[in-house]
């Protein structure tokens, strides 16, 4: 199930930020955003995301931003300084006209300036609470989209009840007028409309329409998936293959179809089927 989360806490020693993104996936796929200085935080952070999540591809990202305070200042690579000093020299005396280099042309310089590093120990802690808290947001931003798609999902089992509980009454009237054009041929061919013959072809066309198993294994599944959503957990397979039961169902009572408005409740069938198949696939 998607999610998202941001959570941040400002520490003495700067600003401590962190963000969690998920997305649909078999299977759990943990991939981490940190800084050089806090990859040492990698193994804890992993066991705990381990620990709560059980599904989905999970980024993780930390960004720190040192205070400004006096502990921070940024101080000058001196083995930089003193090679950069050196070239500048050497190009100045092969070529004197050449312009030297300022202050602010060595302050720009790529690494001339670094910050007093921030001990990993005093940010192991906040990092790991942080990410717990994020994991509370991000848990509880799944539940809220869990209910929006169950609600979504029973939608779809009433509609699908509905058409159920229209077709049924059909399948008498089907036979009856099955039994009245098979009379009104055999008469036209003169045939004598006995009735063991009637009984006989009203009995083949009988057994050929006959949904009842496939309407009770389908009922049967339809209430299983209630079941399922009102249990709640991590129900995403079992949703999915009780997608694929309705699935075989539906085609089984379309291919015995011998009536227009029975095929037309099929294919209505099968498009709710296969909405329900689409939205099981954002749950966990």
């Amino acid at each position: 199930m998607t999610g998202y989360a941001a959570v941040s806490r400002d520490l003495p020693q700067g600003s401590l930020n962190l963000e969690l993104r998920s997305l649909n996936n078999r299977y759990l796929d943990i991939q981490f955003r940190l800084p050089d200085e806090l990859r040492a935080l990698e193994g804890s952070m992993r066991e705990l995301l381990s620990a709560r999540l059980n599904r989905g591809k999970i980024e993780c990202r930390v960004n720190f931003l040192p205070s400004l305070g006096a502990e921070n200042l940024e101080h000058i690579n001196p083995d930089l300084l003193h090679k950069l000093l050196n070239l500048n020299q050497a190009v100045r005396a092969a070529l004197p006209d050449a312009r030297g280099l300022d202050v602010a042309d060595i302050l720009r310089w790529p690494g001339m300036l670094s910050s007093a590093a921030v001990p990993v120990a005093d940010l192991c802690v906040p990092c790991v609470e942080l990410l717990s808290a994020a994991l509370d947001e991000l848990a509880a931003a799944r539940a809220r989209e869990g209910e929006k798609l169950k609600l979504i999902l029973l939608e779809r089992l009433a509609r699908i009840r509905r058409l159920i509980a229209e077709a049924v009454p059909r399948i008498p009237a089907l036979l009856i007028a099955f039994q009245e054009k098979l009379k009104a041929r055999l008469c036209e061919a003169m045939i004598n409309c006995d009735d063991d013959r009637m009984r006989q072809e009203l009995t083949l066309f009988a057994s050929k329409i006959d949904v009842d198993e496939e309407l009770s294994r389908l009922q049967t599944h339809l209430d299983e998936v209630e079941r399922v959503l009102y249990k709640g957990g991590a129900i995403g397979k079992r949703l999915d293959f009780l997608m694929q039961e309705l699935n075989r169902e539906a085609n089984t009572i379309g291919s015995k179809s011998v009536d227009a408005e029975m095929s037309k409740m099929c294919v209505e069938l099968k498009v709710l089927i296969e909405q329900m198949r689409e939205q099981v696939q954002n749950l966990e």
